[in-house]
């Protein structure tokens, strides 16, 4: 099975009233400072405060549609995927089971926790895989964070939003861990706009990947401020449609922190920094148009734990207004 464009105005029906359809904002301020249009997609006010709630709701709607036996889930995940497949399990009356790392930020778990999914800490991201394959194999059904079809289409549903409710972009911009996102935002596109990808560059596997034509892993969690997007690599499934994308802008971190602080004053909404590294890649692509565009940025969540906001605001970047960049770190073949 593939997912497609069908699945994910699927899923968008299947999950209907049961997530937030979330609003579109702007900022006047930002786009004079640009000379561009600058739309967001407001997922950090979604359920559990990220994107990640219509990818677990609707593996486990559609998994109850075909039939499949849904006793009790397993997930692995540093955080939002975490809270996203607790609170869908509890909507559902589902026993959950999350398998976290143990540097996992500790609001991310006291919420996962509250959900009410039994949580686990492993050693690692690479031993919390492990052990949510071993509980899997016992016979809890596993909900992959990105390594699934209903999960990517039920992500692709925040784009595909965000079009019905008229923002009418040239380019689309998205963070990218493990793909499931950017996937979703493409299969939803279907080539109204382009769509561009972006991660760390300290966490660059999927820029490294589009780049060689074949999949890049780390050996271990890269460390980035942007704590939702250290997954270790795409895999075969995401790489398929990551690959067709128009590209992946590689992020500094002080970009990252840069543009957590102005979304945060500008839209006066609390945003991650995963989520600032859509607008991160819509400044560079933006500085290099010669006529006025508009991009849409998917502000991907908003759960900020209080030692990554002292990171964040290590030093004031608001005295810094944006403006043009003359270039960018773009990931292409």
């Amino acid at each position: 099975m593939s997912a497609t464009h069908e699945d994910v105005v699927r899923a968008a029906h299947r999950i209907d009233g049961r997530v937030r359809r979330t609003p579109l904002a702007g900022s006047a301020t930002l786009d004079a400072f640009l000379g561009h249009r600058v739309r967001f997609k407001c997922e950090c006010l979604q359920k559990v405060g990220a994107f990640k709630a219509r990818g677990a709701l609707n593996a486990l709607l559609a998994r109850a549609e075909r039939g499949e036996p849904v006793g009790s889930v397993v997930a692995f995940s540093s955080g939002n995927h975490a809270q996203a497949v607790a609170w869908a399990a509890r909507l559902l009356g589902v026993r959950a089971t999350i398998v976290m790392p143990a540097n996992v930020s500790e609001v991310k778990r006291i919420a996962t926790a509250a959900y009410g999914a039994e949580v686990v800490l492993a050693p690692d991201r690479v031993a919390a895989e492990a052990e949510a394959a071993r509980r899997a194999a016992r016979g809890a059904t596993l909900i992959p964070p990105f390594d699934d079809d209903d999960v990517l289409a039920g992500q692709g549903t925040a784009c595909l939003e965000a079009l019905q409710d008229g923002a009418v972009p040239d380019a689309i911009f998205v963070p990218c861990g493990g793909g499931g996102l950017l996937s979703g935002t493409y299969l939803a596109a279907r080539g109204t706009a382009l769509v561009y990808g972006a991660e760390p560059v300290a966490a660059n596997d999927a820029a490294r990947s589009y780049r060689d034509g074949h999949i890049f892993r780390f050996e271990s969690a890269p460390v980035t401020v942007a704590d939702g997007v250290q997954t270790l690599s795409l895999s075969e499934r995401t790489f398929a449609h990551v690959r067709r994308t128009a590209g992946i802008y590689e992020i500094p971190e002080d970009d990252i922190a840069y543009w957590t602080q102005w979304l945060t004053h500008l839209l006066k909404l609390t945003v991650e920094p995963t989520a600032a590294l859509g607008m991160a890649a819509a400044h560079r692509w933006l500085s290099a148009r010669p006529a006025p565009s508009t991009a849409l940025v998917i502000l991907s969540g908003g759960n900020l734990s209080a030692a990554t906001r002292a990171r964040v605001w290590d030093r004031e970047r608001l005295g810094e207004p944006p403006r043009p960049v003359e270039s960018g770190h773009l990931g292409g073949r």
